[in-house]
């Protein structure tokens, strides 16, 4: 996959086709790109033994004598529907750094990206800032764009005359698995 020439200016339009190859980056880059997903790359990536339609916990004790059929009756997740990976405009990446972690977006995390969707204000976004990958919360006020991280540490980067955007999608999803 090659990626197109980045525009001279903010360019909010999702890519047409399948994600961008990412360019060359020093260690520390801000995503890991995966090829779009399908079921034996969920199974890779989340693990052999991973379900990817599964039943749903009913989180609604009945009041009043359970019903003996109640023990059958289970409404089902299929991931796959879910996260809606299984669609053409549909990719995931492994985030690498800590700049996200205030929104839950940690290092190792799989993101699921959608690019189909517009990207908007506040809207987390896989973007190109100057042929750099990176994630961030988008932000647009009084003219002027912004890309936010979640993390103190790191600054707001502040989009100036010249320097060029590519939001590739929005982040739908994140996959994490816990530590224990």
């Amino acid at each position: 996959m090659t990626r197109p020439a980045a525009p001279a200016h903010t360019a909010c339009a999702p890519p047409a086709s399948a994600p961008p190859a990412a360019p060359a980056h020093p260690a520390g880059a801000a995503l890991q790109w995966l090829e779009p997903a399908s079921v034996q790359q969920l199974r890779d990536l989340l693990g052999p033994g991973a379900a990817l339609s599964m039943p749903l916990l009913d989180g609604r004790p009945p009041a009043g004598f359970p019903s003996p059929a109640a023990d059958f009756q289970h409404e089902r997740v299929d991931l796959l529907e879910h996260l809606a990976l299984d669609r053409p405009y549909t990719f995931m990446a492994r985030v690498r750094g800590v700049s996200m972690t205030g929104k839950g977006i940690d290092d190792g995390d799989l993101i699921v990206v959608n690019r189909q969707l517009t990207p908007g204000h506040g809207h987390i976004v896989v973007a190109l800032l100057d042929n750099e990958l990176t994630v961030k919360t988008l932000h647009r006020q009084a003219g002027s764009t912004r890309l936010v991280a979640a993390h103190p540490d790191y600054p707001d980067l502040v989009l100036s005359e010249g320097q060029t955007l590519e939001v590739w999608g929005v982040v739908t999803a994140t996959i994490k698995k816990m530590a224990y």
